[in-house]
């Protein structure tokens, strides 16, 4: 007989902020009915305003790839043509950060939900209008890159799309949700916002996107704002302003401390 569960939603965090590309920005998208002569390599566009954008599962794979490879996680699962790292047993996954906050697959009989929600970041209205009419492409550039063929030493150049650097996208939005219940202990949820920032860290020290050993993908979080709701219908509540991610990662504790209070763990 299955084992009865309970779980119950606490409240949910919302962390928003703006990312700005310090460098240019390649997100792929499909080169499917690019015309001849056009780039090889062309970024994903909103399909109703033709900006670029930021996918949600872009950002948050990043993250996830990167905080694996920080704690030296086992890559024991596979994905598409790689690996990622994902709890095989419960008593891994309960002192695994990275699971509890990403998630594991949905056969896992031990799994809770995932803590994590990351959406789609759009381009400012801003940024857009400096770009307008300013670059060869809609709101982006094309780069030319050439290979070399080592062995006849023939060139071979490529086009990639890509957006320009001081382009700003946002607000992003991360919504970070709180658990109580069976499996799920809220004071835990709440240290495990640490795991978030620290993978945040890790993305501006490294990039987004591709073309990121070419130098492409550099970015910087900034005018970062964290609330927090408790009960529906009412609104959220402002924990915590910073102008850059180090000022948020300086406050954590603080922050954290907060939290508790708010979600009445103090005691």
């Amino acid at each position: 007989m299955a084992e009865n569960r309970s779980i119950k939603l606490e409240g949910r965090i919302f962390i928003t902020f703006n990312i700005a590309a310090q460098t240019g920005l390649h997100i792929g998208g499909s080169d499917t009915g690019i015309e001849i002569g056009g780039v090889d390599k062309t970024v994903i566009r909103d399909r109703l305003t033709n900006r670029p954008y930021i996918p949600g599962s872009s950002l948050r794979g990043k993250v996830r790839s990167l905080l694996e490879k920080y704690k030296g996680l086992e890559q024991n699962q596979r994905i598409g043509q790689g690996n990622i790292h994902s709890c095989q047993q419960s008593e891994d996954y309960d002192t695994c950060a990275v699971c509890q906050v990403f998630g594991v697959p949905g056969e896992r009989d031990f799994g809770t939900p995932t803590r994590l929600v990351v959406r789609d970041v759009h381009m400012t209205d801003a940024s857009a209008r400096k770009l307008q009419d300013r670059t060869e492409l809609p709101y982006t550039e094309a780069k030319t890159e050439v290979s070399i063929d080592r062995v006849t030493s023939a060139a071979n150049p490529r086009q990639f799309e890509r957006v320009p650097a001081g382009a700003e996208f946002g607000p992003a939005e991360l919504l970070y949700t709180v658990y109580n219940g069976s499996d799920c202990d809220p004071r835990k949820d709440i240290e495990r916002v640490a795991t978030v920032v620290e993978g945040l860290q890790l993305l501006e020290d490294d990039y987004l996107g591709g073309q990121g050993s070419r130098g492409a993908g550099q970015v910087e979080l900034k005018d970062i704002v964290v609330k927090v709701r408790r009960n529906y219908p009412e609104g959220k509540e402002v924990a915590g302003e910073y102008g850059s991610l180090s000022e948020w990662a300086a406050d954590l504790g603080r922050l954290q401390d907060d939290l508790r209070v708010r979600f009445g763990l103090d005691a």
